[in-house]
């Protein structure tokens, strides 16, 4: 059975959406999958349960928005912990929350490198290490979907191209001749860190993770963001600017966490598998896929583009032809609430595991950061192009 293709082009939202009911309406009744009612349902709590285990792209949001929302609670909480730092302890005292090592992916690259070559967890940022791995496992287990689901910064660079869709009918599409090489200055990056990073031996790792440096490297990263230069301030401004022009600016062509998990993504047993036999040929699945990866031409989607979103799942209008399996013999659908709780699953259980063993806390006493905090300004806190100056072992 064949039916009518529609030619990919750009469109704007309202075309694209009379399109899918265009396409929609071509389908038998008994190929059609069904749009769920979910008003049907008139208790709150099992409506919401409902949709959560049945619309990915709801299930999808509300983890964004746990992840971010744990985020900025991590922020506030080493606020008031570099507050009660500046002020020389005369505000109330905050722990420091280790899961601000997240933002700290240089040391973590280097504490991992050491771990490897020395066999030992350091304890000036432990967690670091852990969410870095907990961030691969899902790439090599579900692709990279950390990118789409957990990522803050994909969640905000999400929220600023749909911003961008929303006030000027469309993004832009950059022409294939520019995209490539674009897409190639992350993997660029990451090959700088990576190759400058495994050229260290044991020694200077030990010297840069141990030096004051890297014990502030956080408190540093804090003061840069508090008291940005405007130089840095207007190249966030272009970068978000960027990002509602272009959909996943930031995350298509500068992220090298973003290229790390497209190369991680290649290894992993679970990818979009389309039906041939199945398949009307619409290209919906194209049209909705935010990384303009050909969806429709793909028997399983192997890109490193590929963030998992589920976007093009949710487009497609025909029953279990377009499916995340983990085998390319088999369309047996993954459904969107196991993927979910997988990602999760695999970020918590890391993490968790840091804690359990005693590697999520560092060494730094209360004490020490006080000293620290008052020596913010002496030369041995500085860096330079990721060496840092000698320092004696009381500094």
């Amino acid at each position: 059975m064949s039916f009518p293709a529609v030619q990919t082009k750009e469109l704007t939202l309202p075309q694209r959406r009379r399109t899918d009911r265009q396409v929609s309406r071509k389908i038998p009744p008994e190929l059609r999958r069904w749009k769920i009612d979910f008003s049907t349902e008139t208790n709150v709590f099992r409506r919401l349960v409902w949709r959560l285990k049945e619309d990915a792209q709801f299930l999808r949001t509300a983890i964004q928005l746990a992840f971010a929302l744990l985020c900025i609670w991590i922020g506030y909480e080493f606020h008031l912990f570099v507050k009660w730092g500046i002020s020389g302890g005369s505000e109330s005292y905050v722990a420091r929350p280790p899961g601000v090592e997240g933002f700290l992916p240089i040391s973590a690259l280097m504490s991992l490198s050491y771990w490897i070559q020395n066999g030992i967890i350091n304890n000036i940022h432990p967690a670091s290490i852990f969410i870095l791995l907990a961030i691969v496992g899902i790439g090599l287990l579900l692709k990279k979907a950390f990118c789409s689901w957990l990522c803050p910064l994909g969640t905000l660079s999400e929220a600023l191209w749909l911003l961008g869709e929303k006030m000027f009918g469309r993004n832009l599409r950059v022409t294939r001749w520019l995209d490539y090489p674009l897409r190639s200055l992350k993997y660029l990056l990451l090959f700088y860190f990576v190759y400058a990073i495994a050229s260290m031996d044991v020694s200077s790792l030990r010297h840069f993770i141990y030096s004051p440096y890297n014990k502030v490297a956080d408190i540093k990263m804090y003061l840069f963001f508090a008291e940005i230069s405007s130089f840095a301030l207007w190249t966030i401004l272009i970068l978000m600017v960027g990002s509602i022009i272009i959909k996943n600016f930031w995350c298509r062509y500068l992220c090298p966490y973003g290229a790390l998990l497209g190369l991680a993504s290649f290894l992993s047993p679970l990818k979009i598998t389309r039906n041939k036999t199945t398949c009307i040929d619409c290209e919906l699945c194209t049209k909705a896929c935010p990384s303009s990866i050909k969806v429709h031409k793909a028997g399983r989607v192997w890109s490193d583009e590929c963030m998992s979103c589920l976007e093009c799942v949710e487009a497609c209008p025909v029953k279990n032809t377009l499916v995340m399996s983990a085998s390319p013999r088999t369309t047996r659908p993954v459904p969107s609430w196991v993927f979910g709780a997988r990602i999760a699953g695999v970020f918590v259980g890391v993490t968790g595991l840091a804690m359990l063993t005693g590697h999520w806390q560092n060494g730094i006493t209360k004490q020490e950061y006080q000293r620290r905090f008052q020596e913010l300004n002496k030369p041995v806190y500085q860096h330079f192009r990721g060496s840092v100056p000698e320092y004696a072992p009381n500094d």
